[in-house]
């Protein structure tokens, strides 16, 4: 791809464009993903242009700009998600059933938690992740099972900081946050209670494919006053059936 005056590649440009789009900013106009990207406005807008005529991106009635269902449709072929998703669900479902609370899958992606599925019950307590949303690792029950199994380069390079605060509870301390991460590799689950918000207590296991590798954190969402212990042998169970599904896949 050529570069730009600034050195950045027509690849690096795109992804920068896509990456304005958040989960509370899913409608936008070229010249605001343009200023939100960095990008000069002749150049945000051609490379909008040329996304929307490939389907990437889509233009609504107001004429502002939304990811298009094509992107969508790439990113599910063949998407090792897909796969670990839909291997999850059945156990996720039963999790869901059995503790009536949220019930999340989240995998490692560029330093962070980046969750592929959420079950919620209509009760169920308070919750911010969302459906390809992303927490710090450091700072949710799943992100800390991530970060227990994940290469020593990216522990040392989590655990290098800065280790921000999301809730109360939220481990700040590099020492204290290994002293975690080896408790968590010895018991195989994590309680997290207030690491993201003050009236919850994150609880997660990892799931393994069938190699024996971490691939993904199973976890759910209870109110600060529950027990875990029914949500830990649950999760437990989840993550050997989810294990088993995916050897047959």
């Amino acid at each position: 791809m050529a570069n730009s005056s600034s050195g950045d590649s027509m690849t690096q440009r795109i992804v920068r464009v896509l990456e304005t789009f958040t989960a509370d900013r899913t409608a936008q106009t070229a010249s605001e993903i343009g200023r939100r990207a960095g990008l000069p406005s002749s150049t945000a807008h051609r490379v909008v242009d040329d996304l929307v005529r490939e389907g990437l991106l889509e233009r609504d009635e107001e004429h502002r700009v939304r990811l298009g269902m094509r992107l969508w449709e790439l990113a599910l072929r063949g998407s090792s998600a897909l796969r670990l998703r839909q291997a999850a669900l059945p156990s996720m479902e039963r999790v869901q059933a059995r503790v009536r609370e949220h019930t999340q899958l989240a995998v490692l992606e560029h330093d962070s938690a980046l969750f592929l599925e959420r079950l919620s019950h209509p009760d169920a307590g308070a919750n911010i992740t969302r459906i390809a949303g992303r927490l710090p690792l450091h700072a949710s029950s799943s992100g800390l099972v991530l970060l227990a199994y994940a290469e020593r380069e990216v522990q040392d390079r989590v655990l290098t900081g800065p280790l921000a605060a999301v809730g109360p509870g939220t481990v700040t301390d590099a020492a204290t946050l290994r002293r975690v991460l080896a408790g968590i590799r010895r018991s195989g689950f994590v309680v997290s209670p207030g690491s993201v918000e003050a009236v919850s207590t994150g609880v997660a296991v990892p799931v393994r494919d069938e190699t024996g590798e971490v691939v993904a954190a199973l976890s759910v969402v209870l109110p600060r006053e529950t027990p875990a212990e029914v949500a830990v042998t649950e999760l437990l169970r989840a993550a050997r059936d989810i294990r088993a599904a995916l050897s047959r896949r």
